[in-house]
């Protein structure tokens, strides 16, 4: 009888193990998934305001990272190329030049 207890203990023990083991490997997982997100992000986010801050020069790039397209007068919608999708509104003031930024949001497929 004892032996028979031992060996469940023994057996509930390895299960634990295999169970610890995978829960690991999703957690290495997860954060492995979570930093390459934050990295995506941060490059879409960047990409936008460099578009953002040469709004008047764009069209003298060879290669532009966002598509812009005009809402009304004034009023400027930049989208990233790259996932994540970051979509920004601006209001472009043509005197001084300056944009000044109305909301932004991720947009989702």
């Amino acid at each position: 009888m004892i032996l028979a207890w031992v060996i469940s203990l023994l057996l509930l023990c390895a299960s634990l193990v295999i169970h610890l083991e995978r829960l690991t490997a999703l957690r290495m997982i997860e954060l492995k998934t979570i930093e390459m997100a934050q990295q995506n992000f941060i490059a879409a986010e960047k990409a936008v305001l460099d578009c953002e801050k040469n709004l008047a020069t764009l069209s003298l790039l060879a290669e532009n990272p966002c598509f812009i397209r005009a809402v009304s007068k004034g009023i400027w919608l930049i989208t990233s190329k790259h996932k994540p999708i970051i979509q920004v509104q601006l209001a472009l003031d043509e005197q001084s030049g300056v944009a000044t930024r109305l909301n932004w949001r991720q947009a989702f497929e």
